[in-house]
């Protein structure tokens, strides 16, 4: 039961799995495209025997049932070879158990397969190849934001270059880069190793998650110092990884220095291709794009039918929303004088809002407005 679980998520490309005990069923669900929907439900009677099970191929304790615990699990799926990673907690109804389906296909993504218009590629492009300072990709949990951060390191990664990183977890493993995994208990945090990877002459260091302060004051002395840092912030949009950066207590002109761009993004859904239509816009729809279509008119507008190759959703697979926060003179001067992340927005010209790019890709029939105005309602609305 259990293998066949997975094999049936790993069909229906699904990024993760979850067995969640209820008061009187196991149910199992899967994320497809960011949307969780239920696969299974089964008698309370083999739930016990169900969580066991995965335990132990997850290489945990089996009797450990009062604490979280975490594992991995490889798999072997039509030729490739998938890790799960997986995480149980207890709840009251009994343990829950999340697997993340870490697909080493995706190592291939590249800048061109993020959803990235040519305009956004080649600033992207362009901020990625400077000799030095920090760029930081931010958003919520599940926003893409490692992807994007791979295909960068993939982009990069050539014979002339020295490459590390630090992760907690190391989710791939990339040939020709040097990746040091934390480890708290050891005494291996982000701001430890970022300590020790100064001393290995790097030219590029990738920073899994900016958390805290000391782990914030080393990464920005490497970018003043000669190295180009890459690293991620849980904000929700660009302006506001400034103000997180204070709230960490760095200082105002360190950040101005060091700071090159900060990217925001969101995932939406794709338009499956296979039954993609040409649609009439709706009245909101028309408010929403009236701006953006000003020039290029409604035309593109595409909506799925439902067929087998998206399982009757109309979509399939899931596209980046970009907005680029590229620090000029006027912004580094903003950033000094402490101006809030709203002044930031007002007074920066030349980048593009998640809401503005939402909308192109609506125009271009990539997505829909609703998917926009769903994972990007801050912007949108």
């Amino acid at each position: 039961m259990v293998d066949e679980t997975i094999a049936a998520a790993v069909r229906l490309r699904a990024s993760d799995i979850h067995l969640e005990p209820l008061g009187q069923r196991l149910r199992v669900r899967c994320r497809v495209d960011g949307s969780l929907r239920e696969m299974a439900s089964h008698p309370k009677e083999i739930e016990a025997m169900v969580i066991s099970r995965t335990k132990l191929m997850a290489g945990i304790s089996v009797a450990e049932r009062r604490l979280p615990q975490d594992g991995r699990i490889q798999v072997n799926h039509d030729g490739r070879r998938l890790d799960l990673r997986v995480s149980t907690v207890p709840t009251v109804h009994g343990e829950s158990v999340v697997m993340r389906v870490l697909d080493r296909a995706n190592l291939g993504v590249g800048l061109d397969d993020l959803g990235l218009f040519p305009d956004d590629r080649e600033e992207l492009e362009r901020l990625v190849n400077l000799p030095d300072g920090m760029v930081l990709v931010t958003g919520p949990t599940g926003s893409g934001k490692t992807t994007t951060l791979y295909s960068c390191l993939q982009h990069l990664n050539r014979g002339d270059r020295k490459i590390i990183t630090v992760e907690d977890p190391v989710e791939y493993s990339l040939t020709g880069i040097n990746q040091v995994a934390v480890k708290p208990e050891a005494g291996m945090t982000f701001a430890t190793a970022l300590r020790a990877m100064l001393r290995q002459a790097p030219n590029v260091i990738m920073v899994g998650e900016i958390r805290d302060r000391e782990t914030a004051e080393i990464a920005i002395h490497a970018a003043l110092t000669g190295h180009l840092v890459l690293s991620t912030l849980h904000t929700n949009d660009a302006p506001g990884a400034v103000t997180r950066l204070r709230d960490l207590g760095i200082r105002p002109f360190l950040i101005a220095a060091s700071l090159r761009a900060v990217v925001a993004q969101r995932l939406v859904r794709r338009v499956c291709v296979s039954c993609a239509r040409s649609a009439e816009a709706s009245e909101r729809e028309r408010r929403l794009l009236a701006g953006e279509a000003a020039s290029g008119g409604l035309a593109g507008l595409r909506h799925g039918a439902g067929c087998l190759a998206c399982d009757g959703t109309g979509f399939r697979g899931r596209l980046g929303l970009y907005e680029f926060f590229v620090i000029n003179d006027d912004g580094r001067r903003q950033i000094h004088a402490e101006a809030s992340a709203e002044r930031l927005r007002r007074t920066i010209s030349g980048w593009r809002s998640l809401r503005s790019d939402g909308l192109r890709k609506v125009i271009a029939g990539l997505t829909t407005a609703a998917e926009v105005v769903c994972m990007a309602s801050g912007e949108v609305s």
